[in-house]
């Protein structure tokens, strides 16, 4: 069973984590909550936006980054706007880490030095900052499962009303 992990290093909006929970519950994607971070998660407001998704979730919390990189090994991908390549471009192997900083600083600049090679971002227009988290989370969440052809997910939906086998 393919495996995707999604990393969030110090988020602080809730309604943003909240967004990115119900992506992960949805997608199988496997949650990490790298503290400290700007919300407890009891706040309703994270929960809202999680909406009834929680039973899906498989989420694991630490302390810091070192006590993430203490428990966790594996190929790892920051997405940030200041990386010199596009989230398109690797070949995601499974069991991957994708890591997606806060809100207001991004990941840390020395985690991102060391390792250039492994720095992606979502292409943008000149003066643009950057995208919404959680809507960041998503668009690397997706291109992961495109390249492995959407594992253990669903292709296809229903009609509430009609029937779409009589369309051949």
């Amino acid at each position: 069973m393919s495996q995707l992990n999604i990393v969030l290093v110090e988020p602080q909006i809730p309604q943003n984590a909240g967004n990115i929970a119900r992506t992960c519950a949805a997608t199988g994607a496997r949650l990490h909550l790298v503290g400290p971070m700007g919300f407890v998660v009891t706040d309703a407001k994270l929960k809202r936006a999680g909406l009834d998704y929680w039973r899906l979730l498989d989420i694991t919390y630490y302390d810091g980054l070192e006590d993430f990189f203490q428990r966790n090994q594996g190929e790892f991908f920051y997405f940030t706007t200041k990386a010199r390549h596009i989230y398109t471009e690797p070949s995601y192997p499974d069991k991957c880490y994708l890591f997606f900083g806060r809100e207001d600083a991004g990941l840390p600049e020395s985690l991102l030095y060391e390792n250039p090679q492994r720095c992606v971002r979502l292409p943008m227009i000149e003066g643009a900052r950057s995208l919404n988290l959680s809507n960041t989370v998503a668009i690397g969440v997706y291109e992961v499962l495109r390249q492995w052809n959407f594992p253990q997910l669903q292709n296809f939906g229903n009609l509430t009303k009609y029937d779409w086998d009589h369309i051949q």
